[in-house]
């Protein structure tokens, strides 16, 4: 009977994974070594156990074939970034040749080699793009003419706000003129004082309390009194 099939998966008894390492170790150094005699080949083998032990083979000198494998390495991944940057260069020069025929074919150019619906297919483009232009200029003038609008609205605007501090300045002026007119009109030129007199009775003099420049009458202020009538009783 042969062997059984052995599922390959993480052995859980500590001492049987350790055996199946050992052996399995010794066979994977022994097949490295047999590789670099029979194919003339530059092995470098490096193995960690679980518990962090180190075991190695080369068939020249570990650092050589480390530092080996680093150039290597580095030239794999340089030269596939140089093929993606080639292609992608080979496919952007293939966009501006396409885009070169096709403003030819608009400006009128090498149509000698187009079909009929192709040139029907570029009478469609050149009426889109008419359109796409008359609605942009349109646009553009409404544009052109809503800001003068503004302009106009906002000068207008400022004529207004200054017509009307214009007119508060005046308003606050006609006030202060009205309030002046009513203090000078309320104050009374003339006061009258009793006068007190022995032999004459008591008899009011109204005097004028001030004279302004010119006098208008010269005598002076009207004395009344009760001399005349006492006189005229006796």
């Amino acid at each position: 009977m042969g062997r059984g099939k052995i599922v390959i998966r993480r052995i859980d008894n500590s001492t049987s994974r350790q055996v199946t390492f050992s052996k399995r170790r010794n066979g994977l150094l022994k097949k490295a070594k047999e590789l670099s005699i029979l194919c003339d080949a530059e092995v470098g083998l490096v193995v960690f156990s679980s518990t962090g032990r180190l075991y190695e083979f080369s068939s020249t000198n570990m650092k050589t074939v480390i530092d080996r494998y680093t150039n290597a390495k580095e030239e794999l991944l340089g030269g596939n970034a140089t093929s993606e940057i080639k292609r992608e260069a080979a496919s952007l020069r293939q966009q501006l040749h396409n885009l070169q025929e096709s403003h030819k074919q608009l400006m009128g150019e090498e149509l000698s080699g187009l079909g009929v619906r192709d040139l029907q297919g570029l009478e469609n483009r050149l009426e889109i793009s008419l359109r796409n232009i008359r609605m942009r200029k349109a646009n553009d003038d409404t544009g052109s003419l809503i800001h003068q609008e503004n302009v106009e609205l906002s000068r207008s605007l400022n004529v207004m706000s200054q017509q009307k501090l214009e007119l508060y300045n005046k308003l606050q002026a006609c006030e202060q003129r009205g309030a002046t007119d009513a203090n000078e009109s309320s104050s009374t030129p003339y006061s009258f004082r009793i006068i007190q007199n022995t032999n004459i009775p008591p008899s009011l003099e109204m005097s004028q309390s001030q004279q302004k420049e010119g006098e208008c009458n010269k005598t002076d202020a009207p004395e009344l009194g009760l001399s005349d009538s006492i006189a005229t009783k006796k």
